[in-house]
C-alpha cells in the first residue's frame, strides 16, 4: 500500500515538472533554411557513429540541450557518412564539428571539443 502511494506521488510529481529540451530535428536543407529564416538559435552537430570524440560530446550535448537555458535551441544532427551535400553546404570537413547560428549568421564553430564548459560557451553564442 505504501509503495503504491509513493509510486502515485512520484508519477504526479514528475507530471507537474515542465518538460524542457532543445528541439531536435532531422537535417534537411529546407528545414535548416526555415529555422534560419525564423531567426532561431541553431546548433548543427556533425557526427559519426564510429567517432569516439562524437561519443564523448553526446552526453555533454544531451545535458545542455535538456537545460532550461537552451530550451529554444533547434538542433540539427548531420551524419558525417551519409549527408555529404550538407557537409559541403556547411563547410564541415570533419566529424565532431559543432556549428552554432543565430538565424542566418554563423556565430561559432568548434571541432573535436569535449570540454563541457567550452561547448556550453559555444552554445551561448547561438542565443
Amino acid at each position: 500500500m505504501i509503495v503504491r502511494r509513493l509510486s502515485i506521488a512520484l508519477v504526479a510529481a514528475l507530471m507537474s515538472v515542465p518538460a524542457v529540451a532543445a528541439e531536435l530535428r532531422s537535417y534537411s536543407k529546407e528545414a535548416f533554411a526555415a529555422a534560419q529564416t525564423a531567426g532561431a538559435s541553431i546548433l548543427v552537430d556533425v557526427h559519426a557513429s564510429w567517432c569516439p570524440t562524437c561519443r564523448a560530446q553526446e552526453p555533454i550535448l544531451n545535458k545542455l540541450e535538456q537545460s532550461e537555458k537552451f530550451d529554444k535551441l533547434v538542433v540539427f544532427k548531420v551524419d558525417f557518412d551519409t549527408q555529404k551535400d550538407a557537409l559541403r553546404a556547411l563547410r564541415a570537413t570533419s566529424q565532431s564539428t559543432l556549428i552554432v547560428f543565430k538565424g542566418a549568421a554563423e556565430t561559432g564553430r568548434s571541432v573535436g571539443d569535449t570540454k563541457a564548459a567550452s561547448i556550453a560557451a559555444l552554445l551561448d553564442r547561438a542565443l
